[in-house]
């Protein structure tokens, strides 16, 4: 009789390379924020968004989801800085006390902005933008949205920064574990 089983090897969380998984996210995170910011976004607006009916409700599915996706990628990033703390390697952001509470702030803050975006801006902006969806109605973009997009955007680029920093920090331990091995 033959044994089909598979044997997996067990990791450790040593083994696990926490930086480089915290380094993937961060750089899918911030990929995926300036295509939607950057391609996305303009595109809408060039089209005529803001005058179609039932723009309102898109714009609310589409940044519904991307909210959701960025509250996982945060959740994400916080247990791997988290993981971090407990595996303390040699070059590590986790061997300095500074780069290792900077991390944990900086992946705290993440975390902040994210729930920002799904829990307050969004389900604002998309019920500002139901009265403008509504037929029979002049379509005045009341002064609250632009604010609202005033401070999507000053969210936006603290989360570009944090991304930017989290990014830094966590490229230097790669690059220090391959330079120690040549």
């Amino acid at each position: 009789m033959t044994n089909f089983a598979l044997s997996f090897p067990k990791l450790s969380p040593r083994q696990f390379a926490w930086d480089s998984a915290v380094l993937f996210l961060a750089v899918f995170w911030l990929g995926g924020s300036l295509i939607l910011d950057f391609v996305v976004m303009p595109m809408l607006y060039m089209s005529g968004m803001m005058t179609a009916p039932g723009f309102a409700s898109a714009g609310y599915s589409l940044f519904e989801l991307f909210n959701h996706v960025e509250m996982l990628l945060s959740g994400l990033i916080l247990t791997g800085v988290l993981a971090m703390r407990q595996a303390h390697a040699d070059c590590s952001v986790e061997v300095s006390g500074s780069r290792s509470r900077w991390a944990l702030f900086l992946a705290g803050s993440l975390v902040a902005i994210a729930l920002t975006y799904t829990y307050v801006l969004t389900p604002y902006m998309g019920s500002i933008g139901i009265v403008l969806d509504m037929p029979g109605i002049i379509h005045i973009v009341p002064s609250s949205m632009d604010w609202m997009h005033g401070a999507y955007w000053l969210l936006e680029a603290a989360k570009v920064l944090t991304l930017g920093f989290l990014l830094r920090l966590c490229y230097s331990d790669i690059a220090a574990q391959f330079s120690r091995q040549n």
